[in-house]
């Protein structure tokens, strides 16, 4: 849930990226933190193993201004895609406000893809969210591959909520932002 501090008239809200491993979930913080001024973004801390996975998250602070009279800050972590390191995402889900779901659009990450989605579901439930009471939305990464599943296929897979949805090619940029400013649009209207 956002930490409001009425004294200094802060919002501060989590952000989440969720997803299979090697799906793209850093390379989207990363590529958020090369394009905004460094007064509106902390240090990206990124904890990798020797093979550039991310073993514990991804963590970027977000400085959105002023929301009613309140400074907005986001934070987004990215959970480790690796299903050994469970506990890691379970824990990094608490408290959440909003999560990005990175798909891999590999035909061959198909299935990943739906066990990645049903973990995301059991460790939400944790905490006693469901789909149904925390904002999300899809991003469908890697869209540039040649193998590249169709979006039909990926909806049908893995939009079981109808909820919104984005193409992206996070390493170049593509639908980085588009899918950051829709969770984050989501995560204010519910706070109003």
């Amino acid at each position: 849930m956002a930490l409001v501090n009425y004294a200094m008239r802060e919002i501060n809200c989590k952000i989440v990226y969720y997803g299979t491993g090697l799906g793209g979930k850093t390379t989207n913080l990363k590529y958020i933190h090369s394009q905004l001024a460094p007064s509106t973004r902390g240090e990206l801390i990124s904890l990798a193993t020797e093979t550039e996975r991310t073993l514990f998250f991804d963590f970027l602070p977000l400085d959105l201004g002023s929301v009613q009279g309140f400074k907005t800050r986001f934070s987004l972590y990215t959970v480790p895609g690796q299903v050994e390191y469970n506990a890691s995402r379970k824990l990094i889900l608490n408290g959440v406000d909003g999560i990005i779901f990175v798909a891999d659009s590999d035909v061959m990450r198909a299935k990943e893809n739906v066990d990645s989605l049903q973990n995301m579901i059991d460790n939400l439930a944790e905490y006693s969210y469901t789909l149904d009471n925390i904002p999300w939305v899809l991003q469908y990464n890697k869209r540039d591959l040649a193998n590249a599943m169709s979006i039909e296929r990926m909806e049908k897979d893995l939009n079981i909520r109808n909820i919104p949805s984005f193409e992206a090619v996070a390493s170049e940029g593509l639908g980085v932002f588009a899918t950051l400013k829709a969770i984050s649009k989501l995560i204010l209207n519910r706070l109003q």
